[in-house]
């Protein structure tokens, strides 16, 4: 890699550090905003609050009138307890209530909870989740929420719920569990059709919920939890994980929607799609709360008022496991290509293909024989034996360009002065170009192993087998691994160090080092008195990869760091084989062959000679339009 690319990922790292910097608010902005959304969000909740007292009140009325009349609909059904049904199997505990005839507990079980520290996950519980489904009727709306079901044919994976409406009209909810994670659900409803409305061909479905924090490091698993859906076309899209929306229109028809934590979700599909126009609401909450985002669905599909054909619905209540995924999505009842496995997400299109054509499958097979950590050590092994050809290349490239370096010094050293940078130029590459040597080709196959890193860095935080894993010192390589921890949060850095960012970002400064003394031995004139005044800007980049890791899973930064190591190792010992001496009388017999190669020899000069015309012209006109405009300000 040459200065001209040090210079620009130097600069690239500096514009966003110094924007990030530049656009931060001032303390009294901060307290300005602070005080402006909390005024905004306290009027918020009181207006919401002033709407539920004002429904809340009329459907109190409405609900008081039909108690009163013994003929009205859902007389009985309006009034009674609330009790408890459950239905599991080894692998998940549902509790549903007979209020509303929907999951109000789901327990995952044999995954730690690493909060409680209990032997199963608690996905949610109480009002943390709600399901209403609401009819339109012709003299009011009926909300399943507000009814009370009696059970009957209840088993350890079976129930069914009914509403009576009145003599011989009831609406009947019938659940059925799976043998994994799925549930499966029908709704219908029995003598009810002159009740609808003539157009009424439609339920609308309002379904809540609250993310809760399951795993350790809050901020980690936020920027993971997130509201997410699938397009009944195929592919899936999700809310922003940062920022609050509130009723974002879905224009698409979808298949399902996922309330979304780092490794745990909770997804509602509909047979018949969910129709265009579905609002979708990710509201993130503080650190310290208890709970990562707020969600909220506001849906709608097909409903037979006739009673003949139920609508109905499947939910997942399990881990984001992309195997797992696979294998149970199966079990669904309605023949559609969910593509649930899209929950595990792997990286733009790019780097889906290498974590899912590759990483998953070595990954899969690794972790059959050897602990998570020694899986982590050995795909990077891997990877580095994949892209070591590339490695070597980039290597010996920059070795030419170094074996060069005193017949580039005695070309060029006539054009010291500023304004002859140009000509240097020219002349550098005339030389490379004598001798064969590309120095574009030093770089090229480092950018090849960009997608790899980039690969990595969306796969390990996803991969839910990592989850309580320990190795090493590291107690559980999906989160941080503190050595020391404080109480407050502080700016940028948190409220601990992690070990693993700390050798991570060492293993940096290392590779950094290690690899600008190697750019020294390359560089020409005043190149190397420029290299001197980047060597500080260069060691920023690891101090911005440490506030931004901090908060990284120690799996990840384990990577990174032992990836960081074999590259350093590799390069070293490139270094130490590599005899300059016979490498130079290599290209010196190159050399001489091209010279007896006038043709060979007359191409390569023709395109540096139409290289050269391009950069004079280019010259030339940029000293025009500097003549032109210094003539109209005379």
């Amino acid at each position: 890699m040459d200065k001209n690319s040090i210079i620009g990922f130097v600069l690239i790292a500096a514009v966003l550090i110094g924007f990030s910097w530049y656009s931060m608010p001032s303390k009294e902005e901060q307290r300005a905003k602070f005080v402006k959304d909390s005024t905004a969000q306290a009027q918020r909740a009181q207006a919401e609050k002033a709407q539920k007292a004002a429904g809340f009140k009329k459907q109190a009325a409405v609900k008081q009138e039909v108690q009163q009349d013994t003929t009205a609909l859902f007389h009985k059904a309006l009034v009674g307890t609330a009790q408890d049904v459950t239905l599991k199997n080894s692998k998940v505990e549902l509790t549903m209530s007979t209020k509303g005839a929907t999951v109000t507990k789901a327990v995952i079980k044999n995954y730690k909870d690493n909060i409680t520290e209990g032997n199963n996950v608690t996905l949610f519980q109480g009002a943390d989740q709600s399901l209403n489904y609401t009819f339109v009727a012709k003299e009011a709306n009926i909300s399943t929420a507000d009814l009370y079901f009696q059970p009957s044919n209840v088993t350890d994976s079976t129930v069914t719920f009914t509403a009576e409406a009145g003599p011989g009209k009831a609406i009947v909810m019938t659940y059925t569990l799976g043998s994994d994670y799925m549930l499966h659900s029908k709704l219908h409803v029995e003598g009810m059709a002159g009740l609808f409305a003539p157009n009424s061909h439609n339920i609308a479905i309002d379904w809540k919920g609250k993310a809760r924090q399951q795993e350790k490091g809050f901020t980690f698993e936020n920027r993971y939890a997130t509201l997410t859906y699938h397009d009944v076309e195929g592919g899936t899209d999700k809310l922003s994980e940062t920022s609050e929306k509130i009723d974002e229109e879905v224009k698409e028809k979808i298949d399902w929607v996922a309330f979304k934590n780092q490794f745990f979700s909770a997804v509602m599909i509909a047979k018949n799609d969910l129709g265009e126009g579905t609002l979708m609401t990710s509201i993130p909450h503080k650190k310290g709360e208890g709970y990562l985002k707020t969600y909220e669905a506001k849906m709608k599909t097909v409903f037979d008022p006739t009673g003949q054909k139920p609508t109905e619905f499947e939910f997942y209540y399990g881990p984001n496991d992309f195997r797992l995924l696979q294998k149970v999505q199966k079990e669904s009842k309605f023949g559609k290509e969910l593509q649930m496995e899209r929950l595990v997400y792997l990286g733009w299109p790019l780097f889906r293909i290498i974590n899912r054509w590759f990483t998953i499958y070595v990954f899969d097979w690794l972790s059959k024989w050897f602990p998570m950590g020694v899986v982590l050590i050995l795909i990077t092994i891997l990877l580095k034996f994949i892209t070591y050809p590339m490695v070597k290349k980039s290597y010996m490239s920059s070795a030419k360009m170094r074996v060069l370096k005193p017949k580039l010094d005695a070309a060029t050293k006539q054009f010291d002065k500023p304004e002859d940078q140009m000509q240097k130029q020219q002349a550098m590459m005339a030389e490379y170009s004598k001798y064969g040597v590309s120095p574009l080709s030093g770089c090229l196959p480092m950018f090849i192993q960009m997608p790899i890193w980039i690969a990595m860095f969306n796969f390990v935080p996803n991969a839910i087998q990592l989850r309580g894993q320990s190795f090493l010192w590291m107690k559980d390589l999906s989160t941080y691994d503190p050595i020391i921890t404080w109480n407050h949060d502080i700016w940028l850095l948190g409220d601990h160090l992690s070990l693993t960012c700390i050798l991570f970002v060492g293993a940096q400064v290392i590779y950094t080092w290690f690899t600008m003394q190697m750019q020294k031995d390359q560089m020409v004139g005043q190149q190397a008195e420029q290299m001197k005044m980047m060597q500080w800007m260069m060691y920023l980049m690891p101090l911005m990869f440490f506030f931004m890791f901090n908060d990284y899973s120690s799996g990840l930064n384990f990577y990174y760091f032992v990836s960081l190591i074999l590259s350093a190792a590799i390069m070293f010992i490139l270094r130490k084989t590599t005899n300059d001496e016979k490498l130079l009388a290599i290209l010196e017999s190159r050399y001489k062959d091209n010279q007896n190669n006038p043709q060979k020899m007359k191409g390569m000069m023709a395109r540096m000679q139409s290289l050269q015309q391009m950069q004079q012209q280019q010259m030339g006109d940029q000293k025009r339009r500097q003549q032109g405009s210094n003539f109209k300000k005379k």
